[in-house]
């Protein structure tokens, strides 16, 4: 092996981005190749889309990122002209569905929401920013916990995670004053009603900056420090392949979808952190195929609505001048929807969910203004409460060899189910909702469960294991079972049922694998150096 190692990454999002920096910070003759289908939308490398003032450069940004759905931008991206893509709408901003109902599409019939998004930074250009840690048995069980927290404060680090943003709004401690109210004493020590932890650097006029895969990278792209020398992205490059030899990883083959020439880069270590559906599906295309890719498939699913805060409560704790200031403030980032955000985090046995609650002058859809509470004085909360699943072999993608998508690889099925006990915790869920929506005001939407995939947080279908028996993909630190220089990495990764945000469980995994990858690499080169 060489003295300089080179490592492909694949995925340019929280998690490639969080692999490449740790490795190239802890192997200073390490270079780094990261691999993004997509394009990049913003000058600086994998920012977030949420921080564009302009309208319509954010539209068009966001329509660079839908993939098969990208409009008039399909051809510029490297799609053939010849392929019919129907069903021209997507799930989010800056999503595509999978199953968007046109030829290559995917079929999800159960999992009708299933999206992903395409660009340099992935999801991490367009996520809302929570990031809240694990807790209970949301945490993978053969981690220390000691370890768990040195993870989680690194990953915080890199995300630049705010445990207090918004604290010193009013109209959020309004808010956070009722719900305790009503459920402060039936809360454990330490989970109880709080602020909302989000990635992003607060401004002095009280506005966000917000994270993307940017601040992951850091130092990779700031032009003229160590790391940025040993750092390349290439953009609109489609990885074809992982190839490998009786076992061992040798490198990648790339099609550039610009010229749509194909060529193979070598690789000593290749990290695979697209997403938890075309990460699978490339390993499946790559011939690698573990007995659990693509299975046990989770989500936390959503059941939300909107809530018209009470008059008399909310004045009763903030005066018109504070509303006046929190107004004004507001209006310096309209376009931002994100504000005062609270919560009541998961813990366990008697709070086994997530509740957010999202403080915005106005409702999320439009109101009737002959509704009692349309122009509301104080305001709305858009809250939801996240469920988790329980993981189970059956629910999962599938692929098949026979038929391809939009991209040219094996097409995904993806084949998902609620069980009673799922059914059993969103009606208790629901029923949380009401309390917390009746403890502040009034209902203008009532609560409802979203469809299935609608969290965009997919996790398990490349999930690790404490031992190589069938049920999982990875090792403990990410490496594939029975392949050499393969690390995996991002929310496919996670094994346990989940509430919420997983981005910083996973970007703490990806530190994790990454560690132990440098020391893999690290011991390679004694190894190699000692046999010469």
């Amino acid at each position: 092996m060489p003295m300089n190692p080179t490592i492909a990454v694949v995925g340019s999002g929280p998690i490639g981005s969080a692999y490449a920096r740790v490795l190239l910070e802890t192997l200073p003759e390490a270079r780094v190749i990261m691999f993004e289908a997509g394009p990049q939308l913003t000058p600086r490398a994998g920012a977030s889309v949420r921080n564009i003032a302009d309208p319509d450069e954010k539209a068009r940004a966001r329509e660079k990122s839908q993939g098969p759905q990208s409009g008039a931008f399909r051809e510029s991206l490297g799609i053939p002209a010849g392929a019919v893509v129907e069903g021209m709408f997507t799930a989010r901003q800056g999503t595509f569905l999978l199953d968007f109902g046109g030829e290559g599409s995917a079929h999800a019939p159960t999992f009708p929401a299933a999206a992903g998004a395409t660009n340099v930074g992935g999801q991490g250009a367009h996520w809302t920013c929570a990031t809240p840690a694990p807790a209970f048995s949301e945490k993978v069980p053969f981690i220390p916990d000691d370890e768990w927290d040195d993870l989680i404060a690194v990953a915080q680090h890199l995300l630049h995670v705010q445990g207090a943003a918004f604290a010193d709004s009013p109209i959020g401690n309004a808010i956070r004053s009722l719900l305790d109210d009503e459920f402060g004493a039936e809360l454990p020590e330490g989970y109880g009603v709080g602020t909302l932890p989000v990635a992003g650097d607060p401004q002095p006029d009280g506005t966000m900056v917000w994270a993307g895969a940017d601040v992951v990278l850091g130092p990779l792209i700031e032009p003229g420090t160590p790391e940025s020398a040993r750092f390349e992205l290439r953009d609109l490059t489609l990885v074809r392949r992982v190839e490998h030899e009786q076992g061992v990883v040798s490198g990648v083959t790339v099609e550039d979808l610009r010229s749509h020439e194909t060529a193979f880069v070598p690789a000593d270590l290749v990290v695979v952190a697209a997403d938890a559906f075309r990460s699978p599906q490339l390993l499946w295309a790559s011939g690698i195929r573990p007995a659990a890719l693509g299975r046990y498939l989770t989500e936390h699913h959503v059941v939300i609505s909107t809530v018209a805060l009470d008059g008399d409560r909310m004045g009763g704790l903030v005066d018109d001048a504070q509303l006046a200031a929190e107004l004004a403030r507001r209006a310096q980032h309209a376009a931002d929807p994100v504000a005062a955000v609270n919560r009541i985090p998961f813990s366990e046995p008697d709070h086994p969910f997530s509740l957010q609650v999202m403080y915005a002058e106005n409702p999320p859809f439009p109101l009737d203004p002959a509704h009692p509470a349309a122009g509301n004085k104080w305001g709305y909360v858009n809250m939801g409460y996240g469920v988790r699943k329980l993981p189970r072999a059956e629910d999962g993608v599938r692929f098949d060899d026979g038929e391809l998508d939009y991209a040219g690889f094996p097409n995904m099925t993806i084949e998902y189910a609620l069980t009673d006990a799922e059914d059993a915790e969103i009606a208790d869920a629901t029923a949380h909702l009401r309390r917390a929506g009746a403890a502040l005001g009034t209902f203008v939407a009532e609560p409802r469960l979203l469809p299935n995939g609608s969290s965009l947080h997919y996790m398990g279908t490349m999930r690790m294991g404490a031992a190589d028996d069938g049920t999982s993909v990875a090792d403990p630190y990410s490496r594939v079972w029975g392949t050499e220089n393969l690390v995996v990495g991002g929310n496919a990764l996670i094994p346990t049922a989940n509430t919420m945000n997983p981005t910083l469980t996973s970007v703490a995994l990806a530190v994790r694998g990454a560690r132990r990858a440098a020391a893999d690499l690290t011991a390679r080169v004694a190894a190699g150096a000692a046999s010469r």
